[in-house]
């Protein structure tokens, strides 16, 4: 089964990465990927944590996004923006349209019986909603800054193929295993065979932590383009591995981060953040050091959880995490190189 998605010039032009992750569009992908047997080694003890921790409520909201099959899109709309915004966005949610999505997916798979009282029954509305602040807290919420920090790694990655080879190298290099790029036509494996002619409207990519498949979000009610999101990039392995690992507290002192209080490292640190995914070679310029030596900070900063690097080809990218910004953040500007 395919899903294919028909690209026009124009879908091609306005064809873009969504700029930040999506907490909804996440807690969506989440949902769908824990009851689900695929990539045990990843998701195993991120399943077995969250399974028992779930109250009725968050059990409720699960029922209405099955690990394959439709879900309504006005419970996890592809939005950036702030959780408790969201929220609230979906609490206000017209009662005639969460009939219209339910009875459109009711023609295609079974639902919960208690699903017919949704638009008349503002308790049971009220149920569901906190059920899903309740399903967030538990599956996105402890792993949203390693998600961000991925997210952020992967869409370095993804502006460097748009720059060496533009939308067209970036469509065949997002996801292979999942997506493939026939011009004009994007082919995606799915439950679902479907076309989907966008008529100048483009798509948005967005890298997922928690995808373990890549997914097309139409929302017929919006204005906004579909969204085709896919595991982010396995080049750094060991950061997707432990991606929805809970990090402990590490000690007040460290010895990789004092390893940075020197002045060329602190430098190193804060070149990376005002130019995220330059290269070792790039570094080394903007600080005026040689391309080992920018090597071996990066490294450094690295091990202590401050940057990322993904490869590109044979070219090392580095971008800060976001505890490496807050870290910039807390100490104010960091000394210049002397």
């Amino acid at each position: 089964m395919t899903y294919r998605i028909h690209f026009t010039a124009e879908d091609l032009a306005r064809t873009r990465i969504a700029e930040a992750p999506m907490p909804l569009s996440e807690l969506h992908l989440a949902a769908r990927a824990l009851r689900d047997r695929s990539q045990p080694v990843r998701l195993g003890a991120w399943r077995r944590r969250a399974l028992p921790r779930l109250t009725s409520r968050a059990w409720m909201a699960l029922s209405l996004i099955p690990p394959v099959g439709w879900s309504p899109t006005f419970l996890t709309p592809a939005h950036p923006g702030e959780l408790d915004d969201l929220l609230d966005q979906v609490r206000a949610t017209p009662t005639t349209m969460i009939d219209t999505e339910l009875a459109a997916i009711a023609e295609r798979q079974p639902l919960p019986a208690w699903t017919s009282n949704l638009p008349h029954d503002a308790t049971l509305r009220d149920d569901l909603f906190d059920g899903l602040s309740d399903l967030h807290a538990e599956l996105v919420a402890p792993y949203w800054t390693q998600a961000v920090d991925c997210f952020t790694a992967d869409r370095t990655l993804r502006l460097r193929q748009f720059l060496n080879g533009g939308v067209d190298h970036l469509l065949a290099r997002a996801n292979p295993q999942w997506l493939r790029w026939n011009p004009p036509v994007l082919e995606i494996r799915n439950p679902v065979d479907y076309d989907l002619h966008l008529r100048g409207q483009g798509v948005l990519l967005v890298p997922s932590v928690f995808g373990t498949r890549s997914f097309v979000g139409d929302d017929a009610h919006a204005q906004a383009q579909p969204t085709v999101s896919y595991p982010v990039a396995d080049d750094d392995r060991l950061l997707r591995l432990t991606a929805l690992t809970p990090r402990p507290t590490p000690p007040r002192h460290t010895a990789p981060v004092s390893a940075l209080l020197g002045h060329t490292r602190a430098a190193v640190l804060n070149s990376i953040a005002e130019h995220p995914g330059c290269s070792t070679k790039e570094l080394a310029a903007l600080i005026g050091i040689s391309p080992p030596s920018a090597s071996e900070h990066a490294t450094v900063l690295r091990a202590a959880g401050l940057i990322h690097t993904n490869r590109h080809r044979n070219t090392a990218l580095h971008t800060p995490t976001t505890v490496g910004l807050k870290l910039l953040n807390a100490s104010g500007p960091p000394p210049h190189r002397s």
